[in-house]
């Protein structure tokens, strides 16, 4: 019989009838040393990368994340351990935070609802999204649910990854092309991971080569974005921005980007819905049988060593 190791009694709760044919126990390294060897050990959903140094010496085969990002884990995971992170858990919700900001901000909702506040009526025409040019950069599970989205609203999507390539959706231009579109786009979405590459991605000179006036919207993570670089470009009304992720993180009371006009912020949210907890459970299911069945873990990212 194999072991899983589960982070809250909730989702033992959830999982007991589900998997009888496997020991689930409650467990996380803040416990201690586990009652007995743990082959899979899934980390709680808010957790950090520098968490991960806690298994050192354990027990533990593999640990499966709640989350699809995975920056800083390299770093502090043991070199025994095999790390899994959590595709198909978060990628529909972020996408659907990503198109509800997009709409908010091209439809004025920030202003109107400042307006409710104060008992002001004001029409005027909203750049809307219908029509709109929209540059993805990301062509991964969340940027690609993102361009689904949006196609219903009739935008002019164009995403943008590593290579020039063609999938069943369509055309993907290369990261080299990425300047040219810039003048063009009404709006700018990431949803890239956080790499080597795409630290500081959005920096002055790709905020300078955006439309005046377009929209900069981030479910990726905080440091693609420079963001002493957006607090001067949006205090210049040159660009407008929604983030859901910022650097740093969380975000201090008195940031800059609390108060920079242009600038909406959300906590981070992007995959914590309800929706995520069917789906890591289908992940843990998913992980039990491959375990049991004596195949390979699902999304690995890291091989112990």
């Amino acid at each position: 019989m194999i072991t899983i190791a589960l982070p809250d009694q909730h989702m033992h709760d959830r999982l007991t009838a589900q998997l009888p044919e496997v020991n689930l126990i409650v467990w996380g390294a803040n416990d201690g040393p586990p009652p007995q060897q743990v082959d899979l050990a899934v980390l709680g959903y808010l957790g950090s990368a520098c968490e991960l140094a806690a298994y050192e010496g354990m027990d533990v085969r593999a640990l499966q994340s709640q989350s699809l990002g995975y920056d800083g884990v390299s770093d502090q995971l043991p070199t025994a351990i095999t790390y899994c992170n959590a595709v198909g858990v978060h990628e529909a919700s972020t996408a659907e935070l990503a198109v509800g900001m997009i709409i908010s901000e091209q439809r004025g909702f920030p202003e109107h609802f400042a307006n409710q506040q104060t008992g002001t009526w004001n029409q005027h025409e909203q750049p809307g999204v219908a029509g709109t040019t929209i540059v993805i950069v990301g062509a991964g599970g969340v940027g690609n649910q993102i361009a689904d989205a949006l196609a219903i609203f009739e935008a002019n999507v164009v995403r943008v990854a590593r290579t020039n390539r063609s999938d069943a959706r369509g055309a993907i231009q290369s990261m080299d092309a990425l300047p040219a579109l810039l003048a063009k786009a009404d709006v700018v979405a990431l949803a890239v991971p956080l790499t080597e590459a795409t630290t500081g991605l959005v920096d002055a000179e790709f905020l300078a080569a955006m439309k005046p006036g377009a929209l900069l919207v981030n479910v990726s993570r905080g440091k693609v974005v420079h963001t002493d670089a957006l607090v001067a470009a949006a205090s210049a009304g040159q660009v407008r921005a929604a983030l859901d992720v910022t650097d740093p993180e969380p975000l201090p009371r008195d940031h800059p980007l609390r108060s920079t006009r242009g600038i909406t912020i959300t906590p981070h949210i992007g995959g914590y819905t309800s929706a995520m907890h069917g789906r890591v459970d289908a992940v843990v299911r998913e992980q039990a049988r491959r375990l049991l069945a004596g195949e390979p873990l699902a999304h690995v990212v890291i091989e112990a060593r």
